[in-house]
């Protein structure tokens, strides 16, 4: 299977976070390093491009587009102790968003069977009017609304170790996309409860699966095979956009699950396979931040979307949470039943 690849713009990259910052360049060098192990030199590059407002529009506010990129140009500083804006960050933002309009363009096109968008500042936390946790422009909501625009089902799948807040916001109340996220709990941003289910115009188009610190592969694949499944059975998408952070990775310094690059192979195999058919699924780097994990993690999920075997670590198994699983299953179970 061919691979379509956006962004990988590290010469590019003018957001500067500053000495010290998880958050750094050398995530994208390490992600798109990745690549490069599981055999992907020739993939088929795309050509930067920047997302226009009308893009960004559908996803975030007007007030929000202009408040950000004034703070830039003036110079920047903090929007909040973690989310950090540099001169250049609203133009790599830009970019990062128009990375993911990009890629499933081409899949649109025929070009791949599957993409990565290997972008930074990460995206899912940041909602219609502010960013935080690191993300500025939330790019996989920028391609799903586009795909829904065009009146496209979209399935965002988001197994970074954070809940993607600022996507769940975005399309809470949108019947043309679902947004399923499995995510430590409690942790950072506090939000992706079990009853978190969706707007009066989208129930059930929100699934989440917070799982206790020590969660392993298997927890997170029993979520992918008996709740994601029969969601996507249910929902019918077009399309599978994937909020792909890997800070779930037990080295990860940031978080507390036990996840290795075998077992983001694994979800990752699973997750492709909900989609319609080729051409139809694109990884979306989210989190991550030990540069190693991240480069073995993003080589195994890649590999395995595409049908290839590449495979740095056994998965895990042995972790909590099989009884969340158990749980959310029959909260969307009855939701279904129950729906008008």
């Amino acid at each position: 299977m061919t691979l379509v690849v956006a962004g990988c713009d590290v010469d590019g990259d003018r957001h500067d976070t500053g000495a010290g910052h998880p958050e750094r360049p050398a995530r994208l060098v390490a992600a798109c390093a990745g690549l490069a192990d599981a055999g992907y030199d020739d993939a088929v590059r795309l050509a930067p491009r920047l997302a226009t407002r009308e893009e960004l529009l559908r996803v975030h506010s007007a007030a929000y587009l202009d408040a950000l990129e004034r703070f830039g140009a003036a110079g920047g500083g903090h929007l909040d102790p973690d989310t950090v804006v540099a001169p250049g960050s609203w133009e790599t933002a830009l970019a990062a968003a128009g990375a993911g309009l990009a890629a499933v363009d081409a899949l649109a096109s025929g070009t791949a069977d599957a993409a990565f968008v290997g972008v930074r500042p990460p995206g899912h936390h940041a909602d219609r009017s502010r960013g935080m946790g690191f993300c500025l422009l939330n790019n996989i909501a920028v391609a799903a609304a586009s795909l829904a625009a065009a009146g496209q089902r979209v399935l965002v799948v988001d197994w970074d170790v954070h809940h993607g807040n600022g996507t769940q916001d975005i399309f809470w109340d949108d019947p043309s996309v679902v947004y399923f996220s499995t995510h430590q709990s409690p942790l950072y941003p506090g939000t992706g409860r079990m009853g978190e289910t969706g707007g009066p115009h989208a129930p059930g188009g929100t699934v989440n699966v917070p799982l206790p610190a020590g969660a392993t592969g298997d927890v997170v694949r029993k979520a992918v095979d008996e709740v994601l499944a029969s969601v996507a059975s249910w929902f019918r998408p077009d399309w599978v956009l994937v909020s792909a952070g890997f800070d779930a990775h037990r080295d990860d310094p940031l978080a507390d699950f036990r996840l290795t690059a075998g077992d983001f192979a694994d979800i990752a195999a699973a997750v492709a396979g909900l989609a319609p058919g080729p051409g139809r699924v694109a990884l979306f780097l989210e989190g991550g931040y030990d540069l190693d994990a991240v480069r073995r993690s993003v080589a195994a999920a890649v590999s395995a979307v595409t049908g290839g075997g590449h495979r740095p670590e056994p998965a895990s198994s042995g972790g909590p949470g099989s009884g969340v699983v158990d749980a959310v299953k029959e909260l969307h179970r009855r939701a279904r039943e129950e729906a008008p």
